[in-house]
């Protein structure tokens, strides 16, 4: 394993596999610097100029724009008070009280430090766990893999912060559009109504672009000139001492170790997302700080958890895609999507059919660190001037990068009709208040689940077999558990939200 890491490095370091991934960090810097424009849609921007390269050096971009997109939200976090990703939101509680108190430099370099540190401990879980966890999946059958993704799906509904109902309806519409089109078993037609367009069903990519880049460009588009379309950003000075930095992160180190694991926990499990791992770390190291009530002042411990985290759950997602072929989020969803394009089916048998590919995603995922710090050092001042570009600028030269990578997908102008669809889907289910992550995890896992359940059907017509093998029914049994304590933490949240509104004055006479 350790001769073929070093080999994968040394393929990475190749200018045709290292000029994509430092491309790539520096576009996700960019968009993760760009308040609302996020790593997802940077990913999709990025994904139509991956189709014509070498499948290595197109998820090495990839993987480069991930790290790169967790570590350049923080810039603006920080210098304005404004996170350019939603995994950076507890960031801007500590770091942008520190740059205004005269101290922007070493809440920069604070986070930058931190994201590095953090992602590399993260590589050595992405390395060491990827491999074992593959072998476990490698004993999974089809009832294994049908509960798994039903565990995934349960997982990923009950945790939607709003409505539980509407996190299920939504994993649910996200099934049912993998229903129209051909059965994947018989190639039946189902819900096409005749047309030879719903023959072969929606594409996966098209639907992921339509329904997150091409909804929040029209949730962008309603707000623009509400809040004003500019962004003002002072001169700033971000000189510092690194070894102060590095000394002020190193001699914490329970809070370095404990906010990593966080980040992994989180990015492990389907579909949460870095803001998750970003928020829950900040509340732990309060909760664990000797003067919690300084948290919010400007103090280290908040910038040092939340960016350490963001980084590892970069990792703990990456090995949920490589291991079990489940995206760990939108990010690794578009990832999944391109191994699929480029003929490579990522799960248990990936790292052994695929082992170039799956060890040089390990390399890039490392190299993006060290290539990252030097971007940052290069271009913090400049790529934070490109936050000053007005969105009547921005957004309509995205949406024309979200058409060309559609149709550039089969070069049919069904893909782009499959975009704008979507699109307005997606917007319209924005502003009801469903999740999107569900959805998208519903057309994800939709045609496995299908598949699983007929395959084990065919193999045996005994449906307790779901809940008498060992494994399947014990992730049934999870999904249950799952569902169960989202209803009581809703129910929970409800009686406490109760609790706090104060009863209604008699105003009768």
């Amino acid at each position: 394993m350790i001769a073929q890491l070093f080999s994968s490095f040394g393929d990475i370091l190749q200018f045709q596999y290292l000029l994509p991934l430092v491309v790539g960090t520096l576009a996700g810097m960019i968009g993760g610097a760009l308040p609302g424009v996020t790593i997802t849609m940077t990913i999709i921007i990025v994904l139509p100029f991956t189709f014509g390269m070498d499948p290595l050096a197109g998820l090495a971009a990839m993987t480069g724009v991930y790290v790169g997109g967790e570590s350049g939200g923080l810039v603006t976090a920080i210098l304005l008070g404004i996170p350019g990703t939603p995994s950076a939101v507890a960031t801007t509680f500590d770091g942008f009280p520190m740059a205004k108190k005269g101290e922007p430099g070493r809440a920069v370099w604070l986070g930058t430090w931190a994201s590095f540190i953090g992602g590399l401990l993260g590589a050595v879980f992405l390395i060491a766990a990827t491999i074992p966890l593959a072998k476990f999946a490698l004993q999974f059958g089809p009832w294994e893999y049908f509960s798994l993704f039903v565990l995934a799906l349960s997982m990923v509904a009950g945790l939607t912060e709003r409505s539980l109902l509407k996190g299920f309806l939504s994993g649910a519409l996200g099934l049912v559009i993998t229903v129209i089109g051909s059965d994947p078993i018989m190639a039946t037609p189902r819900f096409t109504f005749g047309t030879d367009v719903l023959r072969a069903g929606f594409q996966f990519l098209p639907v992921l672009i339509g329904v997150f880049a091409f909804a929040q460009i029209m949730t962008d588009l309603e707000r623009m000139g509400t809040h004003g379309d500019r962004i003002e950003v002072a001169a700033t000075n971000l000189s510092v001492s690194h070894l102060a930095v590095l000394r002020d992160i190193v001699t914490r180190p329970f809070l370095l170790l404990w906010s990593t694991a966080i980040g992994l926990f989180i990015g492990v499990l389907p579909a949460i997302g870095g803001s998750a791992a970003n928020v829950m770390a900040y509340d732990q190291a309060k909760k664990f700080s000797k003067h919690p009530e300084k948290f919010g002042t400007g103090i280290p411990e908040g910038i040092i958890a939340t960016e350490a985290s963001n980084n590892s759950n970069v990792a703990g997602s990456l090995v949920t895609i490589m291991a079990f072929g489940i995206p760990g989020d939108a990010v690794t969803a578009v990832m999944l999507g391109a191994m699929i394009i480029h003929g490579i089916q990522p799960g248990p048998l990936f790292i052994v059919q695929e082992p170039k590919v799956a060890y040089g995603i390990f390399a890039a995922y490392i190299l993006a660190h060290p290539v990252m710090m030097v971007l940052q050092w290069l271009f913090s001042r400049v790529y934070l001037k490109i936050v000053q570009v007005p969105k009547a600028i921005l957004v309509p030269n995205i949406l024309v990068l979200c058409v060309i990578g559609a149709y550039a997908l089969n070069n049919t102008m069904d893909n782009v009709y499959t975009l704008l669809l979507f699109g307005f889907v997606g917007y319209a289910l924005v502003k009801l208040g469903f999740p999107l992550a569900t959805l998208i995890l519903g057309v994800i896992l939709g045609d496995q689940i299908e598949i699983n359940l007929v395959r084990a059907l065919m193999t045996d017509n005994d449906t307790m077999l779901f809940l008498t093998r060992p494994i399947s029914g014990a992730m049934l049994v999870m999904a249950v558990g799952s569902v169960a304590f989202a209803l009581w933490q809703h129910e929970r949240q409800y009686r406490r939200g109760r609790a706090a509104v104060p009863d209604e004055p008699d105003t009768d006479f």
